[in-house]
């Protein structure tokens, strides 16, 4: 999409109108349940199905994103020089904003399971 002509206006109206749908479809579902209803209990089963298979498919995702990492860092390939990390790359110390970010995140999470 690059070099077509309107590219960019195309892929912002396409964004935007994707937001826009979701936001709808999970309003309608928000309302067909909570005040009309009309959700059986067969299809309350789906959701909660459909929900499940979402947080399954997402540790399956991060699995394998660290088994990759653990992979290539416990035994690195020859054409990098079978050392970890590879040469040329510099590493962050944990120190710095990796630990600032991870107690960020620590501290957000602590917060809102106590005002939940």
């Amino acid at each position: 999409m690059h070099t077509y002509f309107c590219s960019r206006g195309f892929l912002r109206t396409s964004i935007v109108l994707l937001l826009w749908l979701v936001y709808r479809w999970f309003q309608d579902i928000v309302v067909e349940s909570t005040y009309e209803g009309h959700h059986t209990l067969k299809v309350q089963q789906g959701l909660r199905y459909g929900m499940l298979l979402f947080i399954v498919s997402e540790v399956m995702f991060f699995f394998s994103f660290f088994w990759a990492f653990f992979h290539s860092s416990l035994t690195p390939a020859v054409s990098i020089g079978c050392v970890w990390p590879p040469q040329g790359i510099e590493v962050l110390s944990i120190g710095g904003l990796p630990l600032t970010n991870t107690l960020i995140l620590l501290t957000s999470g602590v917060t809102v399971t106590l005002a939940h």
